[in-house]
Formats: structure tokens, sequence, C-alpha cells
């Protein structure tokens, strides 16, 4: 089994977490995690791609072992996320890869390729929106804060910031709860009850309408380019609905759609069904 290791880069002036595996000549997979998790989430899929590819998974500004500057230093913005995981891959000499996206990861991801089509070789989206349709009743109490940024409506949402939204976040729409391993989100917890963590995810909640506002520039990136893109969709997933997948045949008709039947963090459960998705969309010439 091919090795892992954890590594550090500076990446505008932010210490960037990454973990690592794989031949650095063969093709590249940059991982990138969602909220309220870090690249510990792909501690599975790692081993079961890493024989055939450069697999590099990074924590996000804020979360996991990365640094979380304080928001009078660093606005946390999904734009200012993208850009230092923009600087990390050419601090670490990503000239072209694939991207895996899932949840945050997603619009981070995504405006990696509007701003470098040219580096990107595919997509894999997990649970990883890019459409309207996509976007669950779930949203709800966010949207109300983007319309009304009050601090009434700003400490409404602390309910997701809870230890038991996290876990049931994990086990939601899952057959068998006790399939799922508390090492995930217990670190996703102890993550979050960092000082001043909640104020950095309130921010990056409140800004995610920044997100949707860009969906037609994503869709537009879609079209013009027809990036090879495999959607990996757990079908039970309370906050991105299948129909955000069955959305990228709409601007990518030959995309890859395949629905698992698990919840929002699908590789908790289906992790060798999603590598070897992967392994076949990513082999195939």
């Amino acid at each position: 089994m091919p090795e892992i290791s954890f590594h550090k880069v500076e990446a505008d002036a932010i210490n960037v977490f990454y973990r690592e595996a794989g031949p650095r000549d063969a093709p590249a997979l940059l991982l990138l995690h969602g909220f309220p998790s870090a690249s510990h989430m792909f501690r599975d899929l790692i081993p079961l791609l890493s024989d055939r590819f450069r697999v590099i998974a990074p924590d996000l500004p804020g979360f996991g072992q990365s640094d979380m500057p304080d928001r009078a230093q660093f606005a946390y913005t999904f734009d200012n996320v993208a850009k230092t995981i923009d600087r990390f891959t050419e601090v670490i000499g990503l000239s072209r890869f694939a991207i895996y996206v899932f949840d945050y990861g997603a619009p981070t991801g995504l405006r990696l390729a509007i701003w470098h089509p040219e580096r990107i070789s595919a997509i894999i989206s997990q649970n990883g929106n890019a459409y309207i349709e996509g976007l669950s009743d779930g949203w709800k109490p966010i949207r109300v804060y983007w319309e009304d940024p009050s601090q009434t409506n700003r400490d409404a949402l602390r309910a997701f910031l809870e230890p038991e939204t996290t876990v049931w976040q994990y086990t939601h729409g899952i057959a068998d709860p006790a399939a799922v391993s508390p090492d995930g989100y217990s670190l996703d917890n102890f993550y979050l009850s960092r000082p001043g963590a909640h104020e950095v995810q309130l921010d990056l909640f409140g800004d995610y309408k920044s997100n949707v506002a860009l969906y037609p520039a994503f869709q537009a990136y879609f079209r013009a380019h027809k990036p090879r893109l495999l959607a990996a969709w757990g079908k039970n997933d309370p906050f991105f609905l299948p129909a955000g997948a069955e959305a990228f045949w709409r601007d990518i008709p030959n995309a890859a759609v395949r629905f698992f039947d698990t919840g929002h963090f699908a590789l908790e459960t289906h992790a060798l069904e999603i590598a070897l998705a992967i392994r076949g969309f990513l082999e195939k010439p």
C-alpha cells in the first residue's frame, strides 16, 4: 500500500496542511473537502487511488490543520479560500490535475477551473453543487441570512455548528448509522470547538451566496470547455439534491452520473464503490 505523507507549505502567508500519496510522476488528483470537515475525510479514499494517481488533499484555510487566521487579517470568503488553494497548487508544482470536489470544495475547485481551465484535466463532483435546482430546502435559514445579515439571523445559524448537527450530517440518509465511524465527525467537532471557529464558519455561511451567484459562470465554463466530469452523488443528501447531479447533463451531455444509496458524506459508507467509479472514469482513454 502506498505510504501517505503529511506536509505544510506556505501559500500567500497561510500555512496549508496537506496529505499526499502516490507516485510524483503519476496523473495528479486534488481532493477538496467540505464543511465542516478537512482532508481526513479522504482517509479511506486515498489508499484506494494512490497506486495509480498522485493524490493530494489539502485542508482549506480555517479548517483542519491549516492556519485559521484572525478574521481581522483574512476575510473568510470563498474567493479568498480559492485564491489560497490556487496558490497552494502552484507552490507544490501542480500544473495540470483532476479535481475531486465535495460540498465547499466545489465552489473552491470550480473557481480554479474558471480561472485556469487549461490546468483541469477532469472533475469528480461528489455532492459538489453548481446548479440552483441542487439546493434543498435545508438552505432556507442560510438564505434568510443572505437576504438580511442581521445578528439575529447570524445567531440562528449557530445550530448548524452544534456537535449533534455534525453527527446528523454524517448519519442522515444512511441505512445503518452504525456503519459510520465516529472518527470523522468527532474530529470535525474538535476543530469546530476551537476559539473563533464558529465566527469563521458563520462568515462562510454568509458568503456562500457568492457561490450561487457564480453558478452561471461555472455553467458557462462547462459549456465552453466540456471538461470530463463524473458526478458521484449520495442520493440521500439533505442539502444537495440528485437534481444537482443530473443538471450537469444540460451543459456536459456526456458527463457520467452515478448515484449511491447514502448521504452527504458518501465516502463514509461507499469509499470503495466511489474509488472504483473514479478509477474507471479517470483511466478511460
